[in-house]
């Protein structure tokens, strides 16, 4: 086996409703993932003596790092001692709503069992992503669409954005379980698969109206400075802008490239910015 480098993509949610808790002590949610291939970390993989893993440009603690997990469940799943040396060069920020980790847990999973033959079903490989996090089978096949349960009930959906998207994280660092044991269930008033139709254009306005993200009201009370992300990039002339997943990442649709780029230069220097078109 040769050098092998795999980009793992960014996600955004386009509205994200919490509708119940469950006796598992997780929550049902309804969503529409994104993905923002233009925004990714890697991973490269190549073979070695033993297994290790390197993260670079982020001093996670390297136990607490879920591509570490995931190899390790491939072990404990196969019986099969990988001999891997694998660095993970992160560029998507952590703990932002963007499902990088998850991501790069996905990528984790199907690239193994590719690369080593393994023979794990899809079905296999969608009960480990649940075990790693919510949010990654989606990774399994990032492409757009409806979440349902926790996240893993996924159905692909015609959407696409046509117009760039503005990221903007302001280096807030928000845990997932803090948000949900804040967060207060609630049915939506319209659920977000009637707000989305493959047979005509996507209507920015009802769009904005509607669609919700049940975290902002929480996060926003506790890190102003995240509504005044949201906020700005109305300012701004943003068809519209949400909270991505529990936060703190917001993300603005513009119509054109340029107001695009004007709004991104009225954040603070030091936020992460990036316009995916």
């Amino acid at each position: 086996m040769s050098i092998i480098k795999i980009k793992t993509p960014a996600k955004i949610n386009i509205g994200l409703n919490v509708v119940e808790k469950r006796e598992d002590g997780f929550h049902n949610i309804e969503t529409l993932f994104y993905p923002l291939p233009c925004l990714y970390d890697e991973i490269i993989i190549q073979p070695a003596e033993q297994l290790s893993v390197l993260v670079e440009k982020f001093n996670l603690p390297l136990e607490e790092n879920i591509v570490l997990k995931a190899l390790k469940l491939l072990e404990q799943e196969t019986s099969c001692k990988l001999r891997l040396s694998v660095t993970l060069v992160k560029n998507i920020p952590a703990g932002a709503g963007l499902g990088g980790g998850s991501s790069d847990a996905a990528t984790i999973l199907t690239a193994i069992n590719k690369l080593l033959k393994l023979n794990l079903s899809p079905q296999k490989l969608n009960s480990l992503a649940l075990e790693l996090g919510s949010d990654v089978p989606f990774f399994l096949n990032p492409v757009p669409s409806l979440g349902y349960s926790r996240g893993e009930i996924l159905t692909p959906v015609d959407f696409k954005i046509d117009f760039p998207i503005l990221i903007i994280n302001p280096g807030i660092h928000i845990s997932t379980a803090k948000a949900f044991s804040k967060v207060k269930p609630s049915r939506p008033k319209v659920k977000i698969e009637n707000l989305i139709s493959p047979t005509k254009e996507i209507n920015y306005e009802e769009l904005r109206a509607n669609i919700r993200n049940d975290f902002e009201e929480i996060i926003f009370s506790e890190f102003p400075q995240i509504k005044e992300i949201k906020e700005g990039l109305y300012e701004s002339g943003a068809l519209l802008a949400l909270m991505s997943g529990t936060g703190s990442t917001v993300f603005g649709i513009f119509e054109e490239q340029k107001k695009a780029e004007k709004a991104l230069r009225a954040f603070p220097a030091n936020y992460f910015k990036v316009i995916c078109s």
